[in-house]
């Protein structure tokens, strides 16, 4: 079966990557694509609609899958225009505020939802053992960095977030530690309290994103990073999750999921 795709946001850095990988598979292929102001005629040799007209071309292209990499506003209109069309949709956008995620979740009780802040295998890895990594070092110090392009949104990144979760998690098992102990970069006199952990994002040029988690501690240090080369990654980890959540009821998913499966 080839899942028929809709991209939004078909203009921006991941609407491009986006087509550029369905192109390349045989598993795939981009029947819609859409922007919010459609300057540019083409992408990829797939043309590009005006996003106001999304729910009208739904119904005339008859997509499989809606792919959303745009805004979290523009996100959740995506998503509910695609649940009325009794559509799957995969989200990799990030920021989005408490409301925002309960609206994503309310269309995932009417068709299946995936929604990711990351599609890098290499990262789901990476969520895998970080906490193991923090609950086998009790008392250890934890910092994350986070590195991304001058353009990104929102900070510390969706990505990040979820490997926070993963350490409090973590700290909650072993520690019996409640809530969460983040701190936000540092400045001035600002001495290091026990069970914090150090958050700091950095944004600087075009670069695709790296994650690092430091545990140290007991004159020894733990690094785990892991850094995208190519924004072609998480494309290609998306086409898969579109590819996958075609064939699924409707419902709450995650990479993970996809990852589990097909291992």
């Amino acid at each position: 079966m080839t899942v028929r795709l809709a991209i939004t946001g078909a203009t921006g850095r991941m609407g491009r990557e986006l087509i550029a990988e369905a192109n390349g598979r045989d598993d795939a292929e981009v029947v819609l694509a859409v922007n919010r102001d459609p300057d540019e005629g083409t992408v990829e040799g797939v043309e590009v609609d005006d996003a106001a007209d999304f729910p009208a071309l739904v119904a005339d292209r008859e997509p499989n899958v809606v792919v959303d990499f745009t805004g979290p506003e523009s996100s959740v209109e995506y998503v509910e225009a695609a649940a009325d069309a009794g559509i799957p949709a995969v989200v990799g956008t990030t920021g989005f505020s408490d409301d925002q995620i309960d609206a994503l979740r309310a269309a995932s009780d009417e068709v299946p939802v995936l929604k990711a802040a990351n599609f890098a295998r290499g990262v789901q890895a990476l969520l895998d053992v970080v906490g193991d990594a923090v609950a086998n070092l009790p008392g250890y110090d934890v910092e994350l960095v986070e590195t991304h392009h001058n353009a990104k949104r929102d900070a510390p990144s969706g990505t990040a977030k979820s490997i926070l979760g993963e350490i409090e998690g973590a700290r909650r098992t072993a520690d019996g530690q409640t809530g969460e102990q983040r701190v936000h970069g540092r400045e001035g006199e600002a001495p290091r309290e026990d069970g914090e952990i150090g958050v700091h994002a950095l944004r600087a040029g075009d670069i695709t994103g790296e994650h690092e988690v430091l545990i140290a501690g007991n004159h020894e240090e733990v690094r785990l990073t892991h850094r995208a080369e190519s924004r072609g990654v998480f494309a290609a980890g998306a086409v898969d999750a579109a590819v996958w959540i075609a064939q699924q009821e409707y419902g709450w998913y995650d990479f993970g999921d996809v990852l589990e499966e097909s291992a």
